[in-house]
């Protein structure tokens, strides 16, 4: 019971200190292999564990439903695997009956296709398909992304503008040594309730190079322990 409550309570603190655009989660490393001008970088993401919900419901609509079952997941509608008994850190929440309470990675990916809903919540990298409790909604499922070069393009406000930035996104890479490779989507770092003008949201899309030579490599670090914010747009 103390263990739920202590929870709840540091996700309502996250929550709070939230709308002022803090952060306490780990966000996924990257490399960052390439500029184009001063807005759009090119990134290099590892394999990384996440869970996944694909539904048939565009819009906000999808987008609620989605959040709501990749939250219930984390907050422990799973089944602890075998080493469940370990301990979490409080800015990872620990195990409770069976159950694992898990902190995730910023940033929240979402993509909209042919009336289809893709959201994806990226796990800590302390968890592997091994390690990962299973899901107990047969419509959540873990799924181990390759690694993978897109494109970015962040902006702030309230989101609802994503369409427009990701279009600017494909025209700025269309015009580079880069292409553009399969459908934008977004990333996003904060909630909803973020002061839109402090909000961190990114246009992104697989990005396949014309060329190898000249790459500038960039190492940006990143925290170890911290966990991702959940966000609906």
């Amino acid at each position: 019971m103390w263990q739920s409550i202590s929870y709840y309570a540091a996700l309502a603190v996250e929550s709070l200190i939230g709308v002022f655009g803090i952060r306490l989660y780990e966000e996924a490393r990257y490399d960052v292999i390439d500029r184009i001008g001063d807005r759009v970088e090119i990134r290099y993401y590892a394999p990384r564990l996440a869970a996944e919900v694909d539904l048939a419901v565009p819009g906000g609509a999808g987008r609620s439903e989605a959040f709501k079952l990749l939250f219930a997941y984390i907050a422990g509608a799973n089944r602890a695997s075998v080493s469940g008994n370990d301990r979490i850190a409080m800015t990872v929440p620990v195990e409770v009956s069976g159950k694992e309470r898990l902190a995730m990675t910023v940033p929240v990916q979402t993509s909209e296709t042919n009336g289809a809903l893709k959201m994806r919540f990226f796990l800590p990298a302390k968890y592997s398909r091994e390690n990962a409790p299973k899901p107990l909604n047969p419509r959540v499922r873990l799924v181990t992304t390759s690694g993978e070069t897109i494109a970015i393009l962040r902006f702030s406000g309230s989101g609802h503008d994503f369409v427009e930035r990701q279009t600017e996104l494909i025209a700025c890479v269309a015009g580079s040594r880069w292409q553009p490779s399969g459908e934008p989507y977004t990333l996003n770092y904060d909630a909803p309730f973020t002061l839109p003008f402090l909000r961190r949201s990114e246009a992104a899309v697989a990005a396949v190079g014309n060329s190898v030579t000249g790459w500038a490599l960039y190492r940006i670090p990143r925290p170890s322990g911290a966990t991702p914010m959940l966000a609906i747009f």
